[in-house]
Order: C-alpha cells, then sequence, then structure tokens
C-alpha cells in the first residue's frame, strides 16, 4: 500500500472517529445525566392539603377546574386569571351565583399576569389550561413558586421541555401532572380493570388516536368580547403550520399507558412515525375568499400538519402502540382505545368486548350482550361509585363525567397527602413524542429513541393506583348552591 494511500485511510478513519465521539456525545448530551433526586416523584405525597386553595390560569377549558373545584368538598378556587375579560366575569358570575368564596381575579395588568397568580400565598395548585406556548414556562414558574401544578394537555412538546419540567419537579418537590382526563373515561379504566384482573391474557398491542375535526375551530375567527368563536389568536393553527408528527398524542395514549404500566415495569424504548399528505386544512383555507386581512392570511397559508399521522411504539417488554393523529378532515371522532391481549380484546367507538371462554372458542366476533354483561361486572370502582358521585357535587360533569372524576380524584390525593395517579414522568414520556413523532415522519420514519425520564426508576414500580373517593375523609364543602 503506497503511503498516499494510508495516510488517507489513516485520516478517513480519525475524522470518522470525531464524528462517532460528537454523535454519541450530541446523544448523550439529548439526555441529561440523572441525578440522586432520579425517581423521587414517582411515589411521592407531599404532606396533606386540609383544604385545597386552587388558582385556574386560562378560563376557555379552565372552566372545567372552576366548575369542578367548586363542588368537590375541601376545595374551592381562590384565584382565576385569563386576558379576556368576558371570561374572566363569566368566571366570576358563577363562583358568586353558586356561594363560593371570593376568587382574587388577574388578568386585567397583561399578558405576564399569570405570574402574580402563582406568587399568591393563597394558592396551593395551579391549574394551567393556557395556549400550548405557556403550558412550560407557566408550570416552571409556579413550581419556583412552590405551587403543585396540573397541565392541560399536551404539557410540552419538546424533549428538552419534558427534561425541564422533571427535574423543577424533582428540586421543588411541586407535583406536575398532565390533566389527561382520558385515563379517567368510563371505557378506559373498564379497560384498565379487566387487564389488570388478568382477562385478557398477556397484554402485547394497543391502539390509540385523536381523530376529531377541529378544521373549524382552527380557522374560527376569536371574538374577544365573547371570549369565544375560534382559538386566541388562531393559537392552534399557527402551531398547525409549523408542524407535523403528533401534536397531541395523550388522549389515544394515556389509557393504554395504563393498561401495559408504563413507567411501572415497562417503559417505552423506540417509535417510528409516518405523515400523509395535507389536504383538510388547506382546502378549508381556500375557502375563505372574502378581502379582509383574516381571510387573505388563512386562505394562503400553507400547513405541515399531515391530514393523518401514524407512530407506532415498541416497548421495552416487546409490547406495540399504535397512535394516530387526525384533525383536519371530515370524520366521525374517535380515540380507537383498542388494547389487545393473548384471550381478549377492548374495542371502543363502539365499545365491543371479545374474551375467550376457552381455547378457541368465545372470541371470533362481538356480542352486543356479553359486552354489556362484561360492562357491569367489571366496571371500575370509581365508576361503580357514580352514583354517590352524582349525590355529593350533583352531576359527574362534562365528557361523559371524565372530567370530573379527574378532578375529583386530584384533589382527594392532594387533600389526604397521596400520590397522584399520574406523575410528571408520565407527563414527560408521553409529551414527548411530539417532537419525536415529528422528526421521526420529517425523516422518512425513521426509529427514534424515546428518553428514560424516570432513571430507570420504572423497574420497580407498582401499577397505576387509580381507586374510589372515600367522601367522608374530605374537608367541607364550600359550595351551597347545588
Amino acid at each position: 500500500m503506497d503511503q498516499n494511500r494510508r495516510d488517507f485511510l489513516k485520516s478517513a478513519f480519525w475524522t470518522s472517529a470525531a464524528i462517532a465521539a460528537a454523535s454519541s456525545k450530541s446523544a448523550r448530551a439529548a439526555q441529561p445525566c440523572c441525578s440522586g433526586a432520579a425517581g423521587s416523584m414517582m411515589t411521592y405525597a407531599a404532606p396533606p392539603i386540609k383544604t385545597l386553595r386552587v388558582g385556574v390560569i386560562g378560563l376557555g377549558r379552565g372552566r372545567t377546574g372552576v366548575d369542578n373545584f367548586t363542588y368537590i368538598p375541601g376545595s374551592y378556587v381562590s384565584a382565576i386569571c385569563d386576558i379576556n375579560a368576558a371570561r374572566r366575569n363569566r368566571a366570576i358570575k358563577f363562583l358568586k351565583d353558586h356561594h363560593a368564596p371570593q376568587a382574587k381575579v388577574y388578568g386585567d395588568k397583561g399578558a405576564d399576569d399569570w405570574k402574580r397568580l402563582c406568587e399568591d400565598p393563597e394558592v396551593d395548585l395551579v391549574y394551567n389550561a393556557t395556549p400550548w406556548e405557556l403550558h412550560v414556562p407557566i408550570a416552571l414558574y409556579a413550581m419556583k413558586c412552590g405551587k403543585h401544578v396540573v397541565i392541560e394537555v399536551p404539557s410540552a412538546f419538546t424533549v428538552d421541555e419534558c427534561w425541564e419540567l422533571v427535574k423543577m419537579s424533582e428540586k421543588t418537590k411541586c407535583h406536575c401532572m398532565q390533566l389527561e382526563n382520558c385515563c379517567y373515561g368510563e371505557s378506559e379504566l373498564l379497560a384498565y380493570n379487566l387487564c389488570h384482573l388478568g382477562l385478557l391474557g398477556e397484554i402485547t398491542h394497543g391502539e390509540g388516536a385523536y381523530i376529531h375535526d377541529l378544521r373549524t375551530y382552527n380557522y374560527g375567527k376569536w371574538n374577544d368580547k365573547t371570549g369565544g368563536g375560534g382559538y386566541w389568536n388562531y393559537w392552534r393553527l399557527r402551531h398547525n403550520i409549523k408542524h407535523g408528527g403528533n401534536q397531541y398524542p395523550t388522549h389515544g395514549l394515556g389509557p393504554i399507558c395504563m393498561d401495559m404500566d408504563i413507567n411501572r415495569g415497562d417503559r417505552f424504548d423506540f417509535v417510528v412515525s409516518v405523515d400523509s399528505k395535507q389536504a383538510g386544512f388547506e382546502e378549508l383555507g381556500a375557502r375563505y375568499t372574502g378581502d379582509s386581512k383574516d381571510d387573505q392570511w388563512r386562505r394562503s397559508l400553507k400547513v405541515k400538519m399531515a391530514d393523518m399521522n401514524t407512530s407506532i411504539i415498541r416497548t421495552m417488554n416487546g409490547r406495540t402502540i399504535m397512535v394516530q393523529h387526525n384533525v383536519g378532515t371530515a370524520r366521525p371522532y374517535s380515540r380507537l382505545n383498542l388494547i389487545q391481549g393473548t384471550r381478549g380484546v377492548v374495542n371502543d367507538y363502539p365499545l365491543r368486548i371479545a374474551i375467550e371462554e376457552s381455547l378457541g372458542k368465545g372470541a371470533h366476533g362481538y356480542d352486543p350482550k356479553k359486552t354489556e354483561e362484561i360492562r357491569q361486572k367489571y366496571k371500575h370502582p370509581i365508576w361503580a361509585q357514580s352514583d354517590e358521585v352524582k349525590k355529593v357535587l350533583g352531576s359527574v360533569g362534562g365528557h361523559g363525567g371524565m372530567d370530573t372524576f379527574m378532578v375529583l380524584r386530584l384533589s382527594y390525593c392532594l387533600q389526604l397527602g397521596l400520590p397522584l395517579d399520574m406523575n410528571v414522568y408520565d407527563l414527560a414520556s408521553w409529551c414527548c413524542l411530539c417532537e419525536l413523532t415529528e422528526k421521526s415522519a420529517d425523516n422518512r420514519g425513521r426509529s427514534m429513541d424515546i428518553p428514560d425520564f424516570t432513571c430507570g426508576a420504572w423497574k420497580n414500580q407498582k401499577p397505576f393506583g387509580f381507586e374510589a373517593v372515600d367522601f367522608s375523609k374530605l374537608g367541607q364543602n364550600f359550595n351551597t348552591v347545588g
């Protein structure tokens, strides 16, 4: 071999080694070193809060918090915040009509007025239901102020943001939970029950989705006088213009994670994701033929968000999960809600259950009568007490009751000093998929590793602990109007 060739190969070797080292260093940097506190929030129980004082930021979706905390014994809304006066006034009127304690009002002093609510010493829990770009800043600031915080979905959009929330929660010992109401749905908790009773056999596969025609909401024009009509400043449409992949994965994914005990004996390993073409949003935008600036802007938009994103996750224990996202076509609502075991399956929309009765028998078709029998017999304890909940709270609330059960369990755990049903590691594991699915879809479905936000603590954790509520252990009811 001549000298020039040897020199070339030597140079190529060291160049490749340097690139590999840099790549390895970059990969390590993407997942911060786990501190000694890692896993500390997995089963963390904060000191009991006898009377839970709640500050609600964002009074659109945040009305779920205002309504439910007003009815739940031992809790009340002590502060509200929204930049829109109409929404503030509606919340004030609701609290007054229900003889609830008068709440402090924030939001009238500018876009950053939420900071004053987080600093308020009469707030124990910050309920963050703002536009997406404010989820992480408010959550971090609230925890710095010593407040527990719950965040609407998705709570974060990047891997780095997820790590920030994890580290802040561990550092401050403040709970940081995602408000994933779908984990409390009747069908979802029924499936959870069947899985953990072993009736479906070994769980190997799940399918979830967020299929919801949101075209008119995305393109709808905000009305400042009424506080409605669309998303303020088209914030959700602006996000969809810039991003592909699955930007709303948790409604369909969360319940499957409960069934599979993700972060509690299993965890996500990697994800692959593929986008369809975009047609639905841009087709609707073309219909705005007026001459207003809004019409011209909507008509000219180029949107990145695909009509359908399909992602496949594989777990460390070899299970698979398919998650889909479609908010831009004319298609009936569905979250799929499918969980498959070796001996049976639960499939929602509509609810269908098939369980093997003996080898090769009982699961070759869906029987509506058997499905109803199983639904009644194995109803989860939380839903088995729905009549009691109605009696105490007056109703089971919105989205078929899942909102109320979510907030009720949250208040119950904080009042009694119990670990929350879901924690910051669940939030991070689910929400990091927003970035990772987009990166995968942008790169021809390349496999993307999913960080272990528990830093190994997932290996020795017990399953999710969804339990019924003992109303006798809750505090007094501040609401005097049923």
